[in-house]
């Protein structure tokens, strides 16, 4: 298992839109890959459950992968955040 800390520094956080492009990006991957916030977790691939978190600019999340492209799925979930998530 992967796991790396990551801030959120989009201006909207992971609302709406920029949550549409996380999980599309999370489904390239072929591992099981999870967001958690303080004692909540959810499937990174599931917009329902990325949405339910209330992920806002500022925030720390913690990315989690376990599978075949674990770490290629972290190392980029991670720089994608980092990025600004195309906002």
């Amino acid at each position: 298992m992967v796991t790396r800390d990551v801030v959120i520094v989009n201006s909207v956080g992971l609302h709406s839109r920029p949550a549409s492009h996380f999980v599309r990006e999370a489904q390239l991957y072929k591992s099981n890959i999870s967001i958690e916030v303080e004692d909540r977790r959810v499937n990174a691939k599931s917009i329902l459950g990325v949405l339910s978190l209330g992920i806002a600019q500022g925030m720390t999340i913690t990315l989690k992968a376990e599978g075949p492209d674990e770490d290629v799925a972290v190392e980029r979930l991670a720089a994608y955040v980092a990025s600004g998530l195309e906002e």
